[in-house]
C-alpha cells in the first residue's frame, strides 16, 4: 500500500537526436544566380510525437523553407529533425508541454543548422532561421483544440 503512495520521479533523458530527412531543390539553377536577389520567404513549421516502447517518444520538427524571387522559386529546403526521449513520471497533463514544447525547442538549433548549411551548400545566401517559440505553439494549438471541441459539441 505504501509503495503505491509514492510519487514516481520524473526523469528526461535525449537518448538520440538525428536528422531523419532532409531535401534540397533550386529549380531555377543557374539562371536564379544571374538575377537581381531580392528574395521573399515562405515559413513552415510542423511538430510530431510518435510513442516508442518503455517511456521512449520519437518527437520530430519538420521546416520547409521556400525562398521565391520574382515569383520564381530560388530553392525549397525541407528538414525533418528529430529526438528520441526518455519521459517517466510526467502526468498526463505534463506530457503534451513536454512532447509539443520542451523537445521541439531542443531539436530546433539542430534543424537550423541543417537549413543553413544546405543553403549554403546550394550556393545561396545563409539563411539563418530565427527563433521560434514552442511554448506558444503549443499553447495556440490546445487553445484551437479546445475551441474545434467546443464547437463539435455544441453541434452534437
Amino acid at each position: 500500500m505504501a509503495e503505491e503512495n509514492q510519487v514516481q520521479e520524473k526523469q528526461f533523458s535525449i537518448q538520440k537526436i538525428y536528422t531523419k530527412d532532409i531535401s534540397f531543390e533550386s529549380p531555377e539553377s543557374p539562371k536564379i544566380f544571374t538575377e537581381k536577389w531580392e528574395p521573399s520567404v515562405d515559413f513552415n513549421l510542423g511538430t510530431n510525437a510518435l510513442p516508442l516502447e518503455n517511456s521512449m517518444f520519437e518527437v520530430a520538427i519538420t521546416v520547409t523553407v521556400t525562398v521565391k524571387t520574382d515569383e520564381k522559386t530560388a530553392y525549397l529546403v525541407e528538414a525533418t529533425q528529430a529526438g528520441i526521449f526518455s519521459l517517466a513520471g510526467f502526468s498526463d497533463q505534463e506530457m503534451g508541454p513536454m512532447l509539443g514544447s520542451f523537445c521541439p525547442n531542443i531539436l530546433f538549433p539542430y534543424a537550423r543548422e541543417v537549413v543553413s548549411d544546405l543553403v549554403a551548400k546550394g550556393g545561396f545566401p545563409q539563411l539563418l532561421l530565427a527563433p521560434v517559440n514552442f511554448d506558444a505553439l503549443y499553447a495556440q494549438h490546445v487553445q484551437q483544440a479546445q475551441q474545434k471541441s467546443a464547437s463539435t459539441n455544441t453541434l452534437n
